[in-house]
């Protein structure tokens, strides 16, 4: 288990976790379940052989199978804290080219062979020839967020015009510079007005000639490798190695959670500003981790791909409590 001083574990009854065997659906959840025991931690191999031999009625059966054979365990942080934060992230969708033409400009690199080049900050790396790109975006600021999820989609005609088709991009490495906003810079000097793609974009239409040296801004540059993507109905590899599930997968800090564990998630629908806060109540799986991701009571809500679940994950700001739920007999 990870270490345990980062987070106070308190064993608690079933009662105690908000919306249990009532707000979700759990035999939904159930193949999302199997699927994060192919790579089962240590202490978890008795409960997912039982679990692989069970087909659960309803929803009522796989609530019971989880209660007979899990316990659940409050998280919070090491002041007590008990409530912390939700966020959400997504795959993005992006228009790319195989090779640089017309508004198809912005690079997608691989990761270089030389340690030394790999390390080049943004604004070197940008202009050289030494670095092979993988396709070429349109919009830098799609680039931008590309690199700040950590994978993506790519919808593109090879360099021959031929059909159209989707491949995905993942995380392959950084330059190891630190990480900065240039969409913050941009806020606090007032070029745009908020941080919506539009904006942003329109931005960029109207000073093309200062595009760059806004990008220089955040000196951290992300490489990719490219991935076929035989199913598209999957999302892509967490951190454990397995495919994400919108609405069922999570970042956590693995130095607190163990990859791999059921999590119950109490929190609130990420809607627009006034509208009432509904309860987002489900069984969650830590399968990804994140830089930003750290402490007991932290998650990272993965929603899928689209434009739904990009709208989904901007709004996702939650209050946030959590309960691991573990084998009988195992302790944090």
């Amino acid at each position: 288990m990870p270490r345990a001083s980062a987070a106070r574990w308190a064993a608690v009854d079933w009662r105690d976790l908000p919306g249990w065997g009532s707000s979700d659906d759990l035999l939904a959840a159930w193949p999302a379940l199997l699927a994060n025991c192919q790579r089962p931690a240590p202490g978890w191999a008795e409960f997912c052989a039982r679990a692989a031999q069970q087909a659960p009625a309803d929803a009522t059966e796989a609530t019971l199978f989880l209660m007979k054979h899990l316990r659940p365990w409050r998280l919070a942080a090491d002041g007590g804290e008990a409530t912390g934060l939700l966020t959400g992230y997504f795959e993005p969708q992006l228009v790319a080219s195989r090779v640089r033409q017309g508004v198809f400009q912005w690079p997608l690199l691989a990761l270089p062979a030389d340690p030394a080049l790999r390390r080049l900050p943004r604004r070197d790396s940008d202009a050289d020839p030494r670095f092979a790109a993988l396709a070429y975006l349109d919009d830098p600021f799609a680039l931008l967020q590309l690199q700040v999820q950590g994978s993506g989609r790519l919808v593109m005609r090879d360099a021959n015009g031929g059909a159209e088709r989707v491949s995905r991009v993942a995380f392959a490495g950084h330059n190891d510079q630190p990480f900065q906003s240039v969409v913050r810079a941009l806020l606090e000097r007032g070029e745009v007005g908020d941080a919506t793609p539009p904006s942003l974009r329109d931005w960029a239409r109207r000073n093309p000639g200062r595009v760059r040296d806004a990008l220089a801004v955040n000196p951290r540059v992300v490489y990719f490798r490219e991935e076929a993507l035989a199913d598209a109905s999957q999302g892509p590899r967490g951190a454990q190695g397995l495919p994400l599930v919108p609405g069922r997968s999570v970042a956590v800090d693995r130095a607190v959670i163990g990859l791999g564990t059921p999590l119950w998630l109490d929190s609130t629908e990420p809607w627009s500003p006034g509208a009432a806060a509904a309860p987002l109540r489900r069984l969650v799986l830590a399968q990804d981790t994140g830089g930003a991701i750290q402490g007991a009571v932290r998650a990272d809500l993965f929603w899928g791909w689209g434009d739904d679940a990009a709208l989904r994950a901007g709004r996702t700001k939650q209050p946030l409590r959590l309960w691991a739920l573990l084998p009988q007999g195992l302790t944090p």
